[in-house]
């Protein structure tokens, strides 16, 4: 089984304000995550906090897997996402979230799900993005996090 997230319609691009990690802990404690969770799966290296936050909220174990497409300023620096870690093992997980901060094109979410077990639904939560499945939606590329030292 498996979720293949879409992007909403396209709006107008919006600048948003930056959000503090209160904030941004408050939103994650309201949010509705599915029922019947195994496990968090993040995408690092932008998911692996929001991952480890949801993971922590749901009481979930939490693997990684690192894929590397866009530079620090969120521009594609290859023409496809890059495995820079093993893949991890599910074990006896049947059905995961996969957690990254933003998702702008979507081909490092795509990538990473297409690492995973077909037997495994994969699906999809991030932090900031203009898809349903976003924290804070949005159509502005940027992010500068609370916990990122740059």
């Amino acid at each position: 089984m498996n979720s293949t997230p879409r992007p909403s319609k396209a709006a107008a691009p919006v600048k948003t304000k930056e959000l503090d990690f209160k904030e941004i802990a408050a939103k994650l404690a309201a949010w509705n995550f599915p029922a019947g969770l195994d496990g968090i799966v993040a995408i690092a290296t932008g998911g692996a906090v929001p991952a480890a936050l949801v993971a922590q909220k749901l009481g979930l174990g939490l693997k990684t897997i690192s894929i590397n497409y866009r530079n620090e300023d969120n521009e594609p620096q290859f023409a496809h996402p890059k495995l820079l870690s093993s893949i991890p093992g599910l074990g006896d997980w049947k059905r995961v979230l996969l957690v990254d901060d933003l998702y702008l094109s979507g081909k490092s979410w795509n990538a990473a799900r297409a690492f995973l077990s077909p037997d495994v639904e994969v699906l999809p939560f991030v932090l900031k993005g203009n898809v349903d499945f976003a924290l804070i939606r949005t159509t502005d590329t940027g992010a500068h996090w609370p916990w990122s030292a740059s």
